[in-house]
């Protein structure tokens, strides 16, 4: 799952600083996927084998998709302006949907060319002991991609880094399957190929899936905290009186967006209840983690 916690070290960072992380750390992983993809491509031109050439194609999608990933960042970054009052940091999570685009493509090529290879005359793709090889480096960089992205993501609070992360361990099964085909096929079993394919599919959807489930509720602005527990926040500090209303939302950062209403007393001057206003500011940064808080002060 890719909810991020409620507090997160990345969301204590400025969006410039947290952006030039995320987007070097982009570039790095661009530059694997790339170095994947050519090991990929070249056992796959070589076997002819479905698996390969759809780990292959995965590996392109990667590539794809950290080009998609840093033109996103990149707009996420900017400041708010009046156009956009809460910033612009759901582009970033537009860019989750991308990928989950990109999938989505994957799934149905790779559907289309098992079925073909089910149905229909195929041969068994010929590998060597050096295509093996080939493909067990190419699995090798696909861990570090995992494991590095997954470390920068938490690290950095951002959604984008960690559904990357989610796309390239799909990559991971992918390759490993890819590498099975080879030595099923080289063992007599010639239709091994078009069905690993298939699982291929099931894994790739099951990653757009878990991508999807993380990304939507940032973007239809999802209860980020119980309105219970939020008005619980508020209700223990002295002088007010109750909590008529209490909402949130979260950004991909982890960043926290509450609006509250409280009620005092009516005779509370302005400047009290300005003083309210900042104390339940603080006490939600302080439960909560990074927050910015909208509190509406009403008679009681």
């Amino acid at each position: 799952m890719l909810a991020l916690p409620q507090s997160v070290v990345g969301a204590s960072r400025s969006p410039e600083v947290r952006a030039a992380g995320v987007r070097r750390a982009l570039l790095f992983v661009l530059f694997l996927n790339a170095l994947s993809a050519v090991l990929k491509v070249a056992v796959g031109a070589r076997t002819g084998a479905l698996t390969v050439l759809g780990a292959a194609l995965e590996s392109g999608l990667d590539m794809l998709s950290n080009g998609v990933a840093i033109l996103a960042i990149s707009v996420a970054a900017r400041a708010p302006d009046d156009d956009h009052p809460y910033g612009h940091e759901k582009f970033e999570t537009l860019g989750t949907l991308g990928i989950v685009a990109f999938l989505a493509i994957t799934c149905f090529e790779l559907t289309r060319q098992s079925v073909v290879a089910m149905t229909g005359d195929v041969a068994p793709p010929n590998a060597t002991l050096l295509d093996g090889v080939i493909l067990i480096v190419s699995l090798a960089v696909s861990v570090y991609v995992v494991r590095y992205e997954r470390h920068r993501g938490r690290e950095l609070g951002s959604a984008l880094l960690l559904a990357d992360a989610a796309h390239t361990a799909s990559d991971i099964l992918v390759t490993a399957l890819a590498i099975a085909s080879l030595v099923l096929s080289h063992l007599g079993y010639v239709r091994a190929d078009a069905v690993l394919g298939l699982i291929v599919v099931v894994i790739i959807a099951w990653s757009g899936f878990q991508i999807l489930r993380g990304s939507i509720p940032i973007l239809v602005d999802a209860r980020a905290v119980e309105a219970e527990r939020l008005a619980s926040i508020v209700r223990i500090i002295p002088g007010v009186i109750g909590v008529r209303s209490a909402r949130s939302r979260r950004t991909s950062s982890g960043h926290l967006f509450a609006e509250v209403t409280i009620l005092v007393d009516g005779s509370t001057s302005v400047a009290d209840a300005h003083d309210f206003t900042d104390e339940v500011e603080r006490a939600i940064s302080r439960e909560l983690g990074t927050a910015e808080a909208i509190v509406h002060v009403e008679p009681a």
